[in-house]
C-alpha cells in the first residue's frame, strides 16, 4: 500500500537544519538523528528512506514515481535488502517535492523516465537502507551496553550474539531515530543479497486489484469543481476570442477561463456539465501560421536533409566512410522512415489544485514531482514554502507525464477560483491530439562491400525532430542532441554493437511545429528499425546468414552479442523451423542495457496478415533486482513495440493531429500477443534500465522475419498503412 505522508513544518525546519550528512550525489540526503523527526503518525523516521512504528512495520519511502512498471517494489527491495528488515511487513509511502526542497533536496532525484528509476536510485537509496541498519544496530547495543561488533540484524529482529538476546527494529526504533549516523556505510556485495534478485510480489497489486488504489481521475475533495478545457487545436496557435455568454446559464456552469494564450476552461459543478457547456462554447481561434501543415509537406522537408549541401551534427564517426562508399565493389542503400507515434495513457493527463492567496496545492499523476512541483511555482506566484504537489500513481506515463502543462493549467484555473479545489480532467480527444509526440524522422542507410563481400562502410544520415530542441535546449551540445544518436554512439550507455572500418552517423535537424516528446523507448525504437533491417538487407544482399553476419562485425562488443546468441539459441536459430514460420532477430542497446529479440512469424492472404508466434527477448541490465517484473516489463514492451509497428502512426492535416480515439489510434488485443519468453543475463558491474530497452528490437525481429517470408522489405510503419495487419 502507498501512503502519502504529511511531515508538520517543525519536521521540515529540523530536517533541514539538523539531519546528518549528505551523500555525494550534490544533495543533501538525511541519513538520521540526532533529533528525532516524525511521520504523520507518530512513528520515528530512521532516516530519509526509512520509518519504523511500533508493531514493527517498515515505512519505505519512494521518491520515483509508479506507473506500473513496478519500480517502486524494485526500489523498495534494494532498502529492505540492507536495512534487513522483514519484507512481509514491508509498506511504502511518497513524500513530497515540497518536503525534499525543504530538506535540501533530501530524496533527491524524482524524475522518473529513461529507465532510470532503479539504476540512478540504486546507490544511495541502498546506503540509505544500509544506513538505517547500522543505527538499529547501534540503538539496541546502547540499550545492551554492549559492543556494535558483538549483534547482527536480520528479518527486523537485533540479536547479541554472545548472549542470544533478542529484540525487535520497532523496539529500538525511537533510540535508533535519536543515532548519529555512521560517517560512512558498506553496502553489502551483490553475491550476498537475500531479497534483491529475487521476484518477489509487487507491493501494489492488491490494492490494484481491490479498487482501492488512487489515481489522480480518482481525486475527489470538499466542495469540489470540475474543469474541462480546450486547446488549440494547431499546435502553436492561439485563442483569438470567445463568445462566454453564449454558455453563462448552461446548467452547472461557474465560470469561462482563459488559460494562457491558447486554451479556454470551463468550469462547472460536475465534469460533464463542464465539457458539454465547452462544447457550446463559440472558439475562434488563430492557427499561428501552422494551419496548411501536412504529413506530406513535412515528409517533403524531411527529404530535404538528405541533399548533401545541408548542414549535419555528427553522432558518430570513423574512417571515412563517403571515401570507402564511393570506391566500393558493392553498394546497398534504403530509405527508412518512422512516424509521431502518441503516449495515449489510458488515464488522460489531470490535476486537481488549491489555490488560496497563501498557499497552493496539488494532487496528480507526475513522473517528475520536482517538475510538476516547480510548474506549481511558476503558475501560483508563490514561493516553495507555499506550495507542495502530492504525487498519486499513475494510469500511464511512458514519458508523457513528465511534461507538466496539466499541472500548470490546473493552477492557472483554480487561481481564478481561490479557495475552491478544481479538478481539470482532459478529453480522451483532448489528450491525443495536444500530446508530445515520438518525433517523426526518415533516414537513408548506405552500406558498402569490398569484393570479398566483407562490409567496409555503414553511412546512417537520419533526418528529423530533436526532442531536446523543443523540450531541453540547454542539453544540446553545440546544437547537436545526444538524444537522436540513442544505440548509436560509439560508447556509453547506448553504444551501437557494430565494429565497422569506416562509420558515419550523422542527423540532418528538421523540427516540425508539432512537439516532440520522450515516448517509452525513445530514439532507440526507430534508430533500431534502421540499423538492425538494414543489417538484414545488407546480410541477403551478399548471401551471408544474418545471424553469421552480424557476428562477424560483434567480436569487440561481446555484451552485444551475448543477447544476440542467447535469442538465437533459444529461438531456434540454424535449425528449422516448423513449416510456414519464418524468424528474424535484431538487437540493440539502450539505458544501459544490452537486448536483442527473436521473433517466429506466419504470413498468410497474399501478406497482407501476420501472425507473431513467439518473441524471445535477452536483457542485460548488470543487475537484476527483481526478475518476474524483468521478465513482465519485457513482455509490456512488446505490447507498445508491436502496437506502434502495427496500428501506431500519427498523421498531420491542417496543422493539427488526425487521430483523436482509439479508433484511430489503435492497441493489440490479447488474442494478437505472442508468447512471449524471457531472458535475463545480469552480467553485473553496472546498472541498466529494463521499462524500455526491449521494446526496440520487437519491430525490426518481426519486419525482417517477414523479408524472409515474402521477399518483401517494409522500410516504413505503421503496417496498417501498407494494408497489413495481425491474422
Amino acid at each position: 500500500m502507498n501512503h502519502i505522508p504529511k511531515l508538520d513544518r517543525r519536521a521540515f525546519v529540523i530536517g533541514s537544519a539538523a539531519l546528518g550528512s549528505g551523500l555525494a550525489l550534490g544533495l543533501d540526503i538525511p541519513l538520521g538523528g540526532p533529533t528525532v523527526v516524525r511521520a504523520a503518525d507518530g512513528s520515528p523516521e530512521i532516516n530519509a528512506w526509512v520509518v519504523i512504528r511500533p508493531d514493527d512495520t517498515v515505512v519505505i519511502r519512494i521518491a520515483r514515481s509508479e506507473m506500473g512498471q513496478g519500480s517502486l517494489t524494485g526500489l523498495a527491495q534494494l532498502v529492505a535488502e540492507e536495512l534487513d528488515c522483514d519484507w512481509s511487513k514491508v509498506t511504502t509511502e511518497y513524500p513530497t517535492p515540497g518536503q525534499s526542497v525543504a530538506r535540501k533536496r533530501a530524496w533527491g532525484d524524482f524524475s522518473t523516465g529513461g529507465s532510470r528509476g532503479i539504476r540512478a536510485s540504486a546507490d544511495y537509496v541502498r546506503k540509505g537502507g544500509a544506513t538505517a541498519r547500522a543505527m538499529l544496530i547501534q540503538a539496541a547495543a546502547e540499550e545492551w551496553k554492549v559492543p556494535v561488533s558483538e549483534c547482527i540484524a536480520a528479518n527486523s529482529v537485533v540479536t547479541h550474539t554472545p548472549s542470544g538476546r533478542k529484540t525487535t527494529y520497532g523496539k529500538v526504533a525511537e533510540a535508533a531515530a535519536k543515532v548519529s549516523p555512521p560517517a560512512d556505510v558498506k553496502v553489502k556485495d551483490p553475491k550476498d543479497w537475500k531479497l534483491v534478485g529475487k521476484g518477489v510480489k509487487r507491493l501494489d497489486t492488491a490494492d490494484k486489484t481491490t479498487g482501492k488504489m488512487l489515481y489522480g481521475i480518482d481525486m475527489k475533495l470538499p466542495g469540489m469543481l470540475n474543469a474541462a478545457i480546450k486547446q488549440c487545436p494547431v499546435f502553436g496557435g492561439k485563442v483569438k476570442s470567445f463568445d462566454e455568454a453564449k454558455i453563462a446559464n448552461m446548467k452547472g456552469v461557474k465560470k469561462v477561463v482563459k488559460v494562457g494564450e491558447s486554451t479556454v476552461a470551463v468550469v462547472a459543478d460536475t465534469w460533464w456539465h463542464a465539457k458539454t457547456a465547452l462544447d457550446a462554447l463559440p472558439i475562434v481561434w488563430d492557427d499561428g501560421g501552422n494551419g496548411q501543415v501536412s504529413s506530406a509537406s513535412i515528409a517533403k522537408w524531411l527529404e530535404e536533409g538528405f541533399d548533401p549541401s545541408q548542414p549535419t551534427y555528427i553522432g558518430n564517426e570513423n574512417g571515412d566512410a563517403k571515401a570507402a562508399i564511393a570506391g566500393a565493389a558493392k553498394k546497398v542503400e534504403a530509405f527508412y522512415d518512422y512516424p509521431y507515434q502518441n503516449h495515449a495513457t489510458m488515464e488522460p493527463m489531470n490535476a486537481t489544485a488549491l489555490y488560496t492567496a497563501d498557499r497552493c496545492e496539488v494532487w496528480c499523476g507526475t513522473q517528475n514531482g520536482e517538475a510538476a512541483f516547480a510548474a506549481t511555482l511558476e503558475a501560483s506566484g508563490l514561493p516553495a514554502d507555499k506550495c507542495d504537489v502530492h504525487k498519486l500513481i499513475l494510469g500511464g506515463g511512458f514519458g508523457r507525464r513528465g511534461q507538466t502543462d496539466y499541472v500548470r493549467q490546473a493552477v492557472l484555473i483554480a487561481k481564478e477560483m481561490p479557495g475552491t479545489p478544481i479538478k481539470l480532467l482532459w478529453t480522451r480527444e483532448e489528450d491525443m491530439q495536444h500530446g508530445y509526440y515520438h518525433p517523426v524522422t526518415r533516414c537513408k542507410m548506405t552500406g558498402a562491400f569490398d569484393a570479398n563481400n566483407n562490409l567496409t562502410a555503414l553511412h546512417m544520415r537520419i533526418s528529423g525532430q530533436s526532442i531536446l530542441f523543443t523540450l531541453r535546449p540547454e542539453a544540446l551540445v553545440n546544437g547537436k542532441d545526444p538524444v537522436t544518436f540513442q544505440g548509436l554512439n560509439a560508447s556509453g550507455e547506448t553504444a551501437i554493437g557494430y565494429s565497422v572500418p569506416n562509420l558515419l552517423i550523422e542527423h540532418s535537424m528538421r523540427n516540425p511545429h508539432v512537439p516532440p516528446g520522450f515516448w517509452r523507448g525513445v530514439n532507440v525504437n526507430h534508430n533500431a528499425i534502421y540499423l538492425e533491417c538494414f543489417m538484414d538487407e545488407l546480410a541477403q544482399s551478399v548471401g551471408q546468414d544474418p545471424l553469421e553476419f552480424r557476428r562477424k562485425l560483434m567480436s569487440k562488443h561481446p555484451k552485444h552479442l551475448a543477447v544476440l546468441n542467447a535469442v538465437a539459441e533459444r529461438i531456434g536459430w540454424g535449425t528449422p523451423a516448423p513449416q510456414g514460420v519464418y524468424r528474424g532477430l535484431a538487437q540493440f542497446m539502450g539505458f544501459n542495457s544490452y537486448v536483442a529479440g527473436a521473433a517466429e512469424i506466419s504470413v498468410t492472404d497474399n501478406g497482407s496478415k501476420i501472425k507473431v508466434h513467439r518473441i524471445v527477448g535477452a536483457t542485460d541490465p548488470g543487475y537484476a533486482v527483481n526478475p518476474a517484473q524483468i521478465d513482465r516489463q519485457v513482455a509490456g514492451s512488446f505490447v507498445y513495440g508491436l502496437s506502434g509497428l502495427f496500428y501506431g502512426g500519427c498523421t498531420v492535416k491542417d496543422g493539427r493531429i488526425e487521430q483523436a480515439n482509439f479508433d484511430s489510434y489503435n492497441s493489440m488485443r490479447i488474442a494478437e500477443m505472442p508468447k512471449v519468453e524471457s531472458i535475463i543475463i545480469p552480467s553485473g558491474g553496472f546498472w541498466g534500465g529494463v521499462g524500455e530497452p526491449t521494446i526496440c528490437v520487437a519491430a525490426p525481429a518481426v519486419l525482417n522475419a517477414y523479408f524472409l517470408a515474402t521477399g518483401k522489405r517494409i522500410r516504413s510503419v505503421p503496417l496498417k498503412d501498407q494494408n497489413i495487419a495481425f491474422a
